[in-house]
């Protein structure tokens, strides 16, 4: 009788949680927090364009040198959530001051999010004018949903691209 009282308890109890559970679900079509919140300030288009060219002017000065300032926080090219990634015209990473993990990797055939964004640069790149913008689905930074991202991209004179991405304002 005591292991019934026991059962029956715990069933109850389950039921009494599932319920408060699903009071505290939003409604159907409500808005959600989504895994990784936004960055506080998100960098606008035009800010990751001037970035961009300033980008191209220190690497057309300094070559790879280049790289150890965009490393850095205060060397001008971090900002909001806004940063300078270079890759070569195989597609082979060469700086990432936030994923460092990636530099030497070839990233041209990654297709995660349903596009390939590296192909999308090299191919720009290795075009006539060798600049200009990618559209493409990134997450947001600690996030795992894939949102409306673009970047754009210059190809300087010592014959690799940099670039600064944007998350589209909808």
């Amino acid at each position: 009788m005591k292991s019934l009282s026991t059962v029956i308890g715990a069933a109850l109890l389950a039921l009494s949680l599932s319920a408060m559970a699903e009071d505290a679900k939003p409604a159907a079509g409500a808005a959600t927090a989504t895994p990784a919140a936004a960055p506080a300030e998100m960098g606008t288009e035009a800010e990751a364009q001037a970035m961009s060219e300033k980008a191209a002017k220190l690497v057309d000065e300094k070559g790879e040198a280049a790289f150890e300032t965009f490393k850095t926080k205060d060397g001008g090219f971090q900002a909001k959530d806004l940063y300078v990634f270079c890759m070569d015209l195989t597609g082979k990473i060469l700086s990432h001051p936030l994923k460092p993990e990636l530099v030497g990797k070839d990233m041209l055939s990654f297709d995660k999010y349903g596009d390939k964004p590296f192909e999308k640069m090299v191919e720009l790149a290795k075009g006539a004018e060798g600049k200009g913008w990618v559209d493409y689905k990134w997450p947001l930074p600690g996030g795992t949903d894939p949102q409306d991202k673009k970047s754009y991209i210059i190809k300087n004179s010592k014959g690799f691209l940099c670039g600064v991405g944007a998350y589209v304002k909808k």
